[in-house]
């Protein structure tokens, strides 16, 4: 704690070289910051300059395999010795053929080597417009939800073992932006505990039905006994060595432990383990059973999140269902933080009863601490009383504006943001699938401002927001939740954000990671605002 982080160096250096601001400069940081957002914002290359160097905190809502850039994959499916399937544009693994079965042996017939896309620019455009959204226009048939969500299917050949090329990949770009904190959402390996699923099997609502009915709390009980009897716990060390190794070899990429480490080494990674919702709930429960397990065994899985998109059938159809699983998992595992995808609908996509209950749903049922999307909040029963609920409990939403523009069709008059902030409910922006959306953070800061007429106060407050409601273990650094004012007791005395906190502060950020990482915060704030100019 006591040291500027090698991101707070950077920023030093590519701010300004002239001498250390006396310290009535630096009170006076906040308000000249702000001047200088005023007068960057009226052109919005020159907002982007001053906001990519600005203090962001954590980005809360980042799919790891959505976040890696089609440059990226393509590079991974030549080394992999992956083939390209030219009528679909996929990238698929190779197979053992005899010579001469194809154009390149491991491929079959019509499909080219994906090393092919390196000396062929029209096939390697056609690729990352195909793993991404460069380009895309919509047409009958195939909307922006369409090809967004058809993108994963094409790179999912891509092995997992280029997991911490990944992390790596994300970290450097939020090094780059003045993150400090990701938490990544990452599907680690389930089929063995989806077998054990499908094996316990799931009641129907009546004999010769196929149609699943809602089980008891002590029918849930029973279920999971007797999943955990038949070994599903076993699986939870195999999801922790793949991302322990994944994590492992981000840090040997970045040379963490070398005098020559990369800036990326201070921003700190911590996992999501995202469910499937799109599937029966035989293999949704036993998922969702297996990454609570998880979460209680590995320290760096801070949560849990349901995800794919909230309007296929099965996501719709089982929602309900699926809280009630959260509801009853909640009581076993009361520590283990939910995130959940919910609302990311709107009016067209689902009939208009499918987008009356899946944020209230989430919140009371499934113990949401946090909204991912929360785009229809508006077409909710009661809407005012449930931001008012959101508001007093302090659940937090994930603001994803690309996201939400190129899926949904949803901007500015239509978004539920100003709705959120008028009602205090707290939010942070998140980027969801960057690299498949082809933006940054710094991006979707830009856009905020540019769309919503946000202050700098507005954005600061936001990155705040994100780090008060990281899943972060220990208490915050702040008194009242969600107001940045008045620090606890310990870090009351002294200068906020320092170098070197008090003795007692040091002790009380030494206690609590999530206070720790709120304090780093304040500290680069405490450095942007000192050399704006």
């Amino acid at each position: 704690m006591a040291r500027l982080t090698r991101l707070s160096c950077l920023l030093v250096l590519s701010l300004a070289a002239s001498p250390a601001p006396s310290q009535s400069h630096v009170s006076s940081g906040e308000s000249r910051a702000a001047k200088v957002f005023d007068s960057a914002r009226q052109n919005p290359l020159s907002l982007h300059a001053f906001l990519i160097n600005m203090p962001k905190g954590g980005d809360l809502h980042l799919h790891l395999s959505g976040a890696v850039y089609a440059e990226t994959l393509i590079l991974e499916a030549v080394a992999d010795d992956a083939c390209v399937h030219p009528a679909t544009l996929s990238l698929i693994k190779s197979t053992n053929l005899p010579e001469g079965a194809g154009t390149h042996p491991a491929c079959l017939q019509g499909d080219v080597s994906a090393a092919a896309a390196l000396k062929d620019q029209k096939l390697y455009d056609e690729l990352i417009d195909s793993l991404s959204m460069r380009s895309f226009v919509p047409t009958t048939g195939d909307s922006g939800h369409d090809h967004f969500f058809a993108t994963f299917a094409r790179f999912a050949a891509i092995d997992k073992r280029h997991a911490g090329e990944w992390l790596d990949e994300v970290a450097r770009r939020a090094a780059t932006q003045n993150e400090q904190y990701l938490e990544v959402m990452e599907t680690p390996t389930f089929t063995a505990a989806g077998r054990l699923g499908f094996e316990a099997g799931w009641p129907t609502s009546s004999p010769g039905s196929d149609a699943p009915r809602d089980l008891t709390r002590e029918e849930l009980a029973a279920l999971r006994d007797k999943l955990l009897a038949a070994g599903l716990r076993t699986h939870v060390a195999e999801d922790i060595h793949q991302l322990d190794d994944a994590l492992a070899q981000r840090h040997q990429i970045e040379r963490c432990d070398q005098p020559d480490a990369a800036a990326a080494c201070s921003v700190k990674i911590r996992f999501l383990a995202q469910v499937l919702r799109a599937f029966p709930p035989q293999q949704v429960f036993a998922q969702t059973l297996l990454y609570f397990e998880l979460a209680e065994a590995d320290p760096n899985v801070v949560g849990i999140n349901f995800v794919q998109p909230e309007d296929a059938f099965l996501s719709m159809t089982e929602y309900h269902r699926q809280m009630l699983m959260l509801d009853y998992l909640h009581s076993v595992y009361p520590h283990v933080h939910i995130s959940l995808h919910a609302g990311e609908l709107a009016p067209g996509l689902v009939p208009p009863t499918g987008l009356s209950f899946h944020i209230r749903e989430a919140v009371e049922l499934g113990h949401a601490e946090r909204i991912g999307h929360g785009v229809d909040v508006m077409y909710e029963r009661e809407p005012k009383a449930l931001l008012e609920e959101m508001a007093d409990r302090h659940i937090m939403t994930e603001i994803n504006l690309t996201s939400n523009d190129i899926i949904l069709g949803v901007t500015t008059n239509h978004h539920s943001l100003p709705a959120y902030r008028a009602a205090h409910v707290p939010v942070a922006l998140s980027t969801d699938d960057e690299g498949v959306s082809r933006i940054d953070l710094t991006h979707e800061y830009t856009r905020a401002v540019l769309d919503f007429h946000l202050t700098y106060l507005d954005l600061k407050q936001m990155a705040r927001t994100s780090m008060e409601h990281a899943f972060l273990p220990g208490p915050s650094l702040w008194l009242h939740p969600d107001k940045f004012t008045e620090p606890v007791s310990p870090c009351a005395h002294g200068t906020l954000g320092a170098e070197s906190p008090t003795p007692d502060c040091l002790a009380f950020l030494n206690s609590s990671e999530k206070a720790a990482e709120q304090w780093e915060l304040e500290h680069r704030y405490k450095v942007f605002e000192s050399l704006t100019r």
